[in-house]
């Protein structure tokens, strides 16, 4: 049964994995203190709340990836497309002072993330009733993306609430391998979404984050040759304390994996990663294609972020069945991030 909110009648949050996730971040219900327990306000309690959601939609013919950042002093969103036959990207970045026309609902499942500047406008929309999650990117450029995303059947989020910090906590939620339909429309190309077999990861969070954090982070969304959607969520450095957010998902039912470690050379973009998890269920290597890759240093905020698409290869050792992955496309992320 879904848990309705995240913070109690006593002002503290639930800490753990939600099998059915939470409805509702009732983040103004906390009660947030400074480190010498001094009680804080309502202005201090909205201002220190970071939201951010990713949406990547990935298969051998086309990567796509799609953000939307709420740090209250400023949002940000991005937009990249990599064609792999062609080895063709583009990428668009979008940053909002104070946030201006960014807008990011508190249920994770019935909400609607929203920004705006100008003529490009990108949204993220989740209904209850149908359970679909709907993609909408209109660019100046002439770039557009309807997508929708199928949560109403095998829909078993990673849903994880964990302390950071001294008093603050974050609450995330992922799914991946995700069925999607819809098209893309870059410059004289269109892609049906559906026909090319590209599936879908998804990537709510929200909390009050370490002042500075970073971690590193994998994830995967493919179809294997006998049929069967396989998905992974991995990180490091990040919702750490007593819980992780390291999932695999396997025809849509997750399976937990232990602390995973990343190995990169962080100055080296065209190097291979190594990801194996202490329990022994991951064991692969990522060669990357490309990235999206900004730096920003606003004083009061500042992130310095990496994510790159390309290939896993490996094997995943799962209640006995050994899955070879060969080149099965998805993303890595190195980030360092001053909320």
């Amino acid at each position: 049964m879904i848990r309705e909110k995240l913070i109690n009648e006593d002002g503290q949050p639930a800490f753990g994995l939600f099998v059915d996730g939470i409805n509702d971040i009732n983040y103004m219900d906390y009660d947030l203190r400074n480190t010498m327990d001094r009680k804080l306000g309502k202005f201090s309690k909205h201002l220190k709340f970071n939201q951010f959601q990713f949406v990547g939609i990935t298969s051998p013919e086309l990567i796509v990836g799609i953000a939307i950042v709420d740090l209250k002093f400023a949002s940000n969103c991005f937009v990249y497309i990599y064609e792999p036959e062609t080895q063709s990207f583009e990428e668009f970045s979008f940053i909002q002072p104070l946030a201006i026309n960014t807008q990011i609902g508190l249920k994770p499942n019935n909400s609607e993330a929203s920004f705006q500047q100008g003529q490009n406008k990108v949204s993220i929309s989740a209904t209850k009733t149908p359970r679909l999650r709907t993609v909408s990117v209109s660019l100046k450029s002439g770039f557009k993306v309807h997508a929708v995303i199928d949560e109403s059947t095998n829909f078993n989020p990673l849903a994880v609430c964990a302390r950071a910090g001294y008093a603050g906590w974050v609450y995330t939620q992922k799914a991946t391998a995700l069925a999607c339909s819809g098209s893309v429309q870059w410059a004289d190309r269109k892609y049906d979404i559906e026909s090319i077999g590209a599936l879908a990861c998804v990537d709510w969070s929200a909390g009050y984050m370490r002042r500075e954090t970073s971690w590193n982070w994998g994830s995967l969304s493919c179809k294997l040759a006998d049929g069967r959607h396989l998905g992974f969520n991995l990180a490091a450095g990040v919702n750490e304390t007593g819980f992780t957010e390291n999932g695999l998902w396997l025809d849509g039912t997750l399976h937990k994996i232990d602390m995973v470690d990343f190995q990169f050379n962080r100055y080296d973009s065209k190097q291979t990663w190594v990801l194996r998890s202490n329990d022994g269920i991951i064991n692969l290597s990522f060669k990357p294609a490309g990235q999206r890759k900004e730096k920003m240093n606003l004083i009061v905020v500042a992130s310095n972020f990496t994510q790159q698409f390309g290939q896993f290869s490996g094997d995943i050792t799962l209640n006995g069945e050994i899955i070879h992955l060969e080149d099965a496309w998805g993303f890595v992320e190195d980030h360092y991030a001053k909320w």
